[in-house]
């Protein structure tokens, strides 16, 4: 298959690619083997997860704090101050119980998940005489059954779906690192 004119990297775009290829698909490899280490030992990197959400919401509540006592003289300085502490006891309850911050999320998400579901279900069939419906349908269904399923495993599923979506995401994109560093080296390299 040959890519349009349009579609292919820039001179110095693909002369960098095809210089760096090896570092890229280094780095596609490393990612792989921590998705596949984090798919080994799903509860811990659940907990990690919930404690890295938690340190982030501590975070994210200081600079709140600060922020509001910087613009002080505008009239929704309590409310700023109100949600920069509900960020900051969020991420100390969260860092605090690190099981029931999962537990809790993985309730979130698989609600989500079956809303959303649910509403790409409903698109699909309103969409139903266009091209590719199906698509959409198909990727409801899916959505609404990973909601089903964690729903029907809670609170079990609390303790390591973080940790799997966390893995899943670094072999995802460990996979597409080693796809792009082996097209760089494929690029022609370009001419000095």
């Amino acid at each position: 298959m040959t890519l349009p004119t349009s579609a292919l990297p820039t001179e110095a775009l693909a002369k960098r690619f095809h210089r760096n290829w090896g570092w890229l698909l280094g780095l596609g490899i490393i990612m792989v083997v921590l998705g596949l280490i984090g798919l080994g030992m799903l509860p811990a990197l659940t907990v990690v997860t919930a404690l890295w959400i938690g340190a982030l919401m501590l975070v994210g509540g200081g600079a709140q704090v600060i922020d509001a006592f910087h613009e002080k003289g505008w009239g929704g300085f309590a409310l700023h101050l109100l949600i920069a502490v509900l960020y900051i006891v969020t991420g100390v309850l969260v860092i605090a119980n690190p099981d029931l911050a999962s537990v809790t999320l993985t309730l979130l998400i698989a609600a989500a998940f079956l809303a959303v579901g649910i509403v790409r279900i409903v698109m699909a069939f309103q969409l139903r005489p266009a091209p590719n419906w199906g698509i959409l349908l198909f990727s409801g269904i899916i959505s609404a059954l990973l909601g089903i399923l964690i729903f029907a495993k809670w609170p079990w599923s609390g303790f390591w779906v973080l940790g799997l979506f966390v893995a899943i995401e670094l072999l995802s994109e460990g996979v597409a690192f080693i796809a792009l560093a082996l097209a760089a080296r494929k690029l022609p390299q370009p001419a000095a």
